[in-house]
């Protein structure tokens, strides 16, 4: 077996491995987003947000934004608290997630992973935008941001496969 041939096999193992770490993100973050949901539905059913507290009504958005969270994380109750650490867990995750598909240099779950992040940054800021300033449509907007991560992850899932054809036949061998 010659040098070219070892090295790609190697290459293709890798990248076969940084799929599947990319598969099991994505699904670990549509059950994240599924929680999120639910926990969403208490805080609407069950939470009264204080009218006044850091970051309400503030002149900078990007500052409440932050003053917000950082309040809500020393001081909301229980499910809001719960909402704001999925979120951010969220966050964070879909950040991961479009890292390793960037590595593994797989242009589907490149694009389903912007499309995901963009769609988690709609909800969180929207979702900070309703803590701070009580303006129902940004509940709408959160609602739609959901949606717009929800539905590329899924396609995802569905679409892309789990091995490409290059390293299966590497495997093999």
């Amino acid at each position: 077996m010659s040098t070219s041939t070892i090295n790609g096999t190697r290459s293709s193992v890798s990248k076969n491995r940084s799929t599947s770490l990319v598969r099991g993100l994505n699904a670990i973050l549509l059950i994240l987003l599924a929680a999120q949901f639910l926990v969403g539905m208490l805080v609407n059913l069950f939470v009264q947000v204080p009218a006044v507290h850091p970051g309400t009504n503030a002149d900078n958005y990007f500052v409440g934004v932050a003053q917000g969270v950082i309040w809500a994380l020393g001081n909301a109750t229980l499910y809001l608290l719960l909402h704001v650490i999925l979120g951010l867990l969220l966050f964070v995750g879909s950040i991961v997630q479009l890292i390793l598909a960037i590595i593994a240099r797989r242009r589907a779950w490149i694009v389903v992973s912007i499309f995901g992040l963009l769609g988690i940054m709609a909800a969180g800021f929207n979702g900070a935008s309703f803590m701070n300033y009580g303006h129902d449509f940004s509940s709408l907007l959160m609602a739609i941001g959901f949606l717009l991560a929800a539905i590329p992850y899924t396609i995802g899932l569905t679409v892309t496969p789990t091995h490409s054809s290059a390293s299966e036949s590497a495997l093999k061998r």
